[in-house]
């Protein structure tokens, strides 16, 4: 039936739609730019149907500039939320064009630079959100530094420790400075990835510290619930975001190839992930779940 409407519309279903190899193969430096990208990632999830299901409520989305936080800020602000987004200084650029978005929606959006490795910062963000959106109801920890190793003695201690303390020790400080001001219907949601749950060759500290992020939040979610909030984990597969073009060793061609490996055979867009942000911070749709684990592969499903 759902093919069949798309197919009236003059569309093809969103599963064979979206875009796929072969991509641009245009490299960036760190932390790069969705402004930038030869081959820019799709973001307005036109076909998705706001509800209303976050009237009323404050997001803080660290990673909100662009890539999959561009698109949660964007559904966010549609389903009634006013929004802040933490990015770091240099992507100023994704972060107006993603306050322009929100704003184009009728919401409100912050924005707060800096460097979540620096704990005062983490804790600055959820006190400004709180003061100038007038209350914090959703917490997404979905900010995060790659830099792929092809041989294991390129893994050096300082990417150790800066992919530590962004992926995992930022989400701690944000975590714990939120606590007293979430409340019975709110949410903390963290974005992991599927490497987290198998392991990865090349990805191998960030593998490690996003699961020590999903460890964590398994720990925490027992204690939050009592205070009737919500911890969960979106583990994305492969997603086309500047995380990708702008890390350092991945080739180029192996750029060009993100997410052939999937059973969909190509990347997710940040739209089609986007949806089960909003699914986990709408108590309507998911108020019995908690410290679980929703992995948006496109297929791959051998996480052991």
């Amino acid at each position: 039936m759902h093919h069949q409407a798309d197919e009236e519309n003059g569309s093809s279903p969103p599963i064979s739609s979206e875009p796929g190899p072969d991509f641009s193969r245009q490299k960036q430096d760190p932390p790069g730019l969705e402004a930038d990208m030869e081959s820019r990632p799709r973001y307005r999830a036109e076909r998705y149907k706001a509800a209303g299901k976050l009237t009323g409520k404050a997001a803080l989305i660290t990673g909100g500039d662009s890539g999959i936080g561009r698109a949660v800020a964007l559904l966010y602000a549609r389903e009634g939320a006013d929004v802040a987004i933490v990015h770091l200084p240099s992507e100023q650029p994704d972060a107006e064009k993603t306050r322009k978005l929100v704003e184009e929606q009728g919401r409100t959006c912050l924005l707060l630079p800096g460097d979540l490795r620096d704990a005062e910062f983490c804790r600055d963000v959820v006190e400004r959100t709180r003061q100038e959106l007038g209350r914090l109801n959703i917490l997404v920890s979905n900010a995060a530094y790659l830099n792929s190793k092809l041989q294991l003695e390129q893994l050096t201690a300082e990417d150790w420790d800066r992919t530590f303390k962004t992926n995992v020790y930022a989400y701690f400080h944000l975590v714990m400075a939120a606590l007293p001001h979430l409340g019975e219907g709110d949410a903390i949601i963290a974005t992991a990835t599927e490497e987290a749950l198998k392991g990865s060759t090349t990805m191998i500290d960030y593998a490690a510290a996003k699961a020590a992020l999903i460890t964590f939040t398994k720990s925490i979610a027992p204690h939050l619930a009592s205070r009737g909030v919500r911890a969960n984990i979106v583990a994305p597969g492969p997603t086309w975001t500047p995380l990708n073009a702008a890390d350092p060793h991945m080739p180029p061609e192996d750029l060009a190839q993100v997410g052939s490996e999937t059973p969909i055979g190509r990347p997710a867009q940040p739209e089609e992930i986007a949806p089960t942000y909003v699914f986990l911070a709408s108590d309507a749709d998911s108020s019995y779940i908690t410290g679980e684990v929703i992995a948006v592969t496109g297929g791959e499903t051998d996480t052991r």
